[in-house]
């Protein structure tokens, strides 16, 4: 098998080359105001707008799931470029049922960020480019283990599962690789967006409002909406390669190229290929029980720098999409999508001394996480207008995502001590998260009374879910397991499934010429989890050509996964040891586990749009999300009725563990948030004549989660304790600032980024290094349970820096460096770190832990 994705790995790098997509002049917008004239169009044209300029289509009427008109134009063949449009102007297809409604028009906050913005981002990482431009969004600075080697995205402070990401406006299955680890991120299995071929993308629209009335379970924070390009023209081809100058490590490239074709007249065909590839970015730090000097000191004669804890993952990744579709007539279009991506990486973990396997690792170990990943999808569609007055659409999608997540460079110390023999390399445990989606979309105009414009939009949507666990090779679990991290038991594993139906009612009035009244309720029926009823009113009323206000209410829903129903594991590290353990488990129920419900949620926000003078845009909303019954890791126990539990579930602990750093725990509905912030965005095109023109754009996002209530378990025991809770409330920025300048002048172009991350506090365990006879409330301070340290990461400005050049109308190069001057977190003191070995606070999601990176990129585009 990995010989089969090796070479494909060597045909798609052969075939892509060095060059890139066409430059294009953009900018990430907020939405401002303008008249709402767009909005109330009959629906017999619909304005695009892609990388090529603004096209008017005809017939392009139809609905996507939950509720969206169709990104794309089912007949390119006869659209002439128009120059290139604000996205400002672009029209959106999220967030709304109403037809040619554009960005500026939203009755919620909504921002578009198109291709060249994206690439202009210098990430080759979709999830850390959308960091990059837009404040709301932020992600862990280092995953742990297994949950390193996927990324999750986290808006306005929420957990990733409370984010919704579509895919040509189609919900996108999400990962199979739950993110197990304590911390912010603990229980997630979000769409990974790195397996989506970035070059496929034609822009992106991140709608910040609570959406569940329209599009179902997840969407509490908001939705991320991927439209991917469908022009049956062009080749872009592009590479990019760069490395950490600071450190020099962490060497990473990727290679694209996509392209279009039409046939049979009006088809159309775009497909997509992507190749990336990084090192591991290691940050040197001196393991206390090598370096001579500190009372931790061991006198092994190794390196005091094996410790390379504080890294970021190895990754190889292939993307592929294929998007098609042709007109079967007038008023009928069949369409399709095709992705796939294949990933393998690995990630270090805490170094093992010599003594723990001698006749296997004289010197010592560094155990190494992998994951060999396939993810898909596919959908099939047809869409067209005139059905009992309705525009449709009718579609069906399957995807799921498929993890063997092994462990290299380990041992498993008991199995050898027993049986003479251990493996060093095994697989701990395989994962299948599947997601079969039909949807039925029907939209319409309604003149009521020929007074009142009106747009109806109907649905139903039938989803079956899956959800699998194969138990791992024996020697990754007999005996307390591998180094580093225990394979799944056979009694763990399994395989789970739950049907979902939905309905869905919107109508979007005009009761006067500037005011939009919208109102959505949505029917949804689990089959584990019950039923939901979910509602939204939004509405907007433009005073005058430069200020107008909106607000929207709503409630939201989100059910538990079948992973954070399901899922359990050992972790270990050489002091200590963390199970995980299903709700459903005989060691759950020891420590109070229940089944779990729903989160429900109520989302309140509203805010005003101004245009002071013209081309000058400036929205600010404030929100208020109270989340009921939030889903989290609770319960945390220690000491001997942890390793109770978690061996009554089956489960062996390593030998060597410190008993008092045994902690088990499982999910929970921990209680009751209420997340409070601000949303400020503004944009401005400065016109110098001769000396080009310079597009300037402010945003901010201001964030404050509390929590409301926590809950008990069954023994009456709080679900959370301090440090639990500072992973829910402070472990993301308090504030995040991007202010951008792109300075266009002939065929250079200079962009200059500056981003502020605010503070974010945790409460963190202390380590090894504390003293021994330091103690907090009767009890060793060092491992406590009770006492925290109180740790700060302080704010930090991040400046980013690229210059292109156009050489001509095909050939493009840049250069550029993010985070120009290193700036990394705030370094962690010795008693709060691993042996010293762990340099920075992980769980925060804060600026990350790679310091500057430079890099250099050519396009190229035919």
């Amino acid at each position: 098998m990995r010989r089969h994705f090796r070479s494909i790995h060597l045909l798609l790098a052969t075939t892509i080359l060095t060059i890139g997509a066409a430059h294009a002049a953009s900018s990430t917008v907020s939405a401002p105001l303008s008249n709402k004239n767009a909005s109330k169009s009959d629906g017999a044209d619909h304005l695009n707008s892609s990388k090529y300029g603004t096209k008017k289509i005809p017939g392009n009427n139809v609905p996507q799931q939950g509720a969206s008109a169709s990104s794309s134009p089912p007949r390119q063949t006869s659209a002439v470029p128009q120059g290139p449009v604000s996205a400002n102007e672009a029209v959106i297809v999220t967030g709304t049922h109403a037809y040619n409604r554009r960005a500026r028009d939203s009755t919620a906050p909504i921002t578009v960020i198109n291709a060249a913005t994206l690439r202009r981002s210098g990430e080759v990482n979709l999830a850390q480019s959308l960091t990059r431009l837009d404040p709301s969004l932020n992600i862990q600075a280092v995953g742990i283990t297994a949950g390193a080697l996927t990324a999750s995205l986290r808006m306005r402070g929420l957990n990733p599962n409370e984010v919704l990401v579509l895919v040509d406006g189609k919900r996108r299955h999400t990962t199979g690789n739950i993110y197990a680890d304590q911390g912010p991120s603990q229980g997630s299995t979000p769409v990974d967006l790195n397996m989506i071929p970035s070059n496929a993308i034609d822009h992106i629209e991140i709608l910040r409002d609570g959406a569940a009335a329209m599009y179902g379970s997840d969407a509490i924070a908001g939705v991320i909406n991927i439209i991917l390009k469908k022009t049956p023209s062009g080749l872009n081809m592009s590479a990019q390669t760069g490395a950490n100058a600071y450190t020099g490590n962490g060497w990473q490239y990727q290679t694209n190229i996509d392209g279009g074709w039409s046939f049979l007249g009006d088809g159309y065909v775009h497909m997509s290929g992507q190749v990336y590839h990084t090192d591991h970015m290691v940050a040197t730090a001196s393991d206390l029980r090598l370096t001579p000097g500190n009372s931790e000191y061991l006198g092994l004669k190794v390196p005091q720098h094996s410790n390379v804890q504080t890294s970021t993952p190895e990754e190889t990744r292939e993307n592929l999409g294929i998007e098609f579709g042709k007109p079967f007539s007038e008023n009928i279009e069949g369409y399709g999508l095709i992705t796939y991506g294949h990933r393998h990486s690995e990630s270090n973990q805490i170094y093992r001394l010599p003594t723990i396997a001698p006749s296997a690792y004289p010197y010592g170990f560094t155990p190494l996480l992998t994951i060999e990943e396939n993810d898909y999808a596919a959908t099939l569609g047809v869409k067209g207008h005139h059905l009992l007055g309705f525009d449709f659409d009718l579609s069906t999608t399957y995807g799921a995502d498929e993890d063997d997540i092994g462990v290299k460079n380990s041992f498993n110390t008991n199995l050898y001590s027993i049986t003479g023999y251990s493996p060093t390399t095994v697989r701990a445990e395989s994962y299948r998260m599947a997601q079969w989606t039909n949807n039925l979309d029907l939209r319409r105009n309604i003149n009521i009374l020929h007074r009142v414009p009106m747009t109806l939009a109907l649905g139903a949507e039938h989803r079956l879910e899956t959800y699998n666990i194969t138990a791992g090779e024996p020697a990754s679990y007999l005996y307390g397991g591998t180094q580093a991290y225990g394979g799944i038991r056979p009694e763990s594993a399994g395989t789970w499934d739950r049907d979902v139906w939905a309905g869905y009612l919107d109508g979007d009035f005009h009761p006067l010429k500037h005011w939009d009244l919208d109102f959505a309720g949505r029917f949804e029926h689990y089959t584990d989890a019950g039923n939901t009823e979910n509602g939204k009113i939004s509405s907007r009323y433009d005073f005058s050509k430069r200020i107008a206000v909106r607000a929207t209410i709503s409630n939201g829903f989100r059910a538990p996964t079948l992973s954070e129903e399901h899922y359990s594991s050992l972790i270990s590290s050489p002091t200590g040891a963390t199970g995980l353990l299903a709700t459903t488990s005989a060691g759950g129920r020891l420590l109070g586990a229940s089944q779990l419900k729903p989160e429900r949620s109520t989302n309140v926000e509203g805010g005003i749009i101004l245009e002071p003078i013209d081309g000058w845009h400036v929205s600010a909303d404030v929100y208020q999300i109270n989340i009921r019954d939030r889903i989290f890791g609770g319960g945390s126990t220690y000491g001997d009725l942890a390793r109770q539990a978690i061996e009554l579930s089956g489960i062996s602990i390593p030998s060597g563990i410190n008993p008092s750093n045994i902690v088990a725990n499982y999910f929970a509905n921990v209680g009751n948030t209420r997340t409070q912030g601000v949303d400020i965005a503004s944009d401005y095109l400065l016109k110098l004549k001769q000396y080009g023109t310079v597009n300037l754009s402010l945003s901010l996002n201001i964030n404050r989660t509390r929590m409301s209530h926590i809950a008990t378990n069954a023994n009456g025991q709080p679900l959370l304790n301090e440090q639990t809770v500072s992973y829910l409330t402070t472990g993301s920025p308090q504030s995040k600032i991007i202010l951008n300048a792109y300075w266009s002048i002939g065929n250079w172009g200079i962009n200059v980024r500056q981003t502020r991350y605010g503070e974010t506090v945790s409460m963190l365990t202390y380590q090894d290094a504390t003293p021994a006879g330091l103690t907090c409330n009767g009890a060793q301070l060092r491992y406590s349970n009770v006492c925290w340290g109180r740790f700060v990461n302080t704010p930090a400005w991040l400046t980013d820096i690229e210059v292109n050049y156009r050489m001509n109308r095909h050939w493009t190069f840049a250069v550029g460096a993010n985070n120009v001057f290193n700036i990394r977190p705030r370094r962690l003191p010795k008693d709060l770190s691993i042996y010293g070995g762990k340099l920075y606070d992980f769980t925060s999601s804060s600026l990350g832990i790679q310091g500057g990176y430079y890099y250099g990129r050519i396009n190229a585009s035919f």
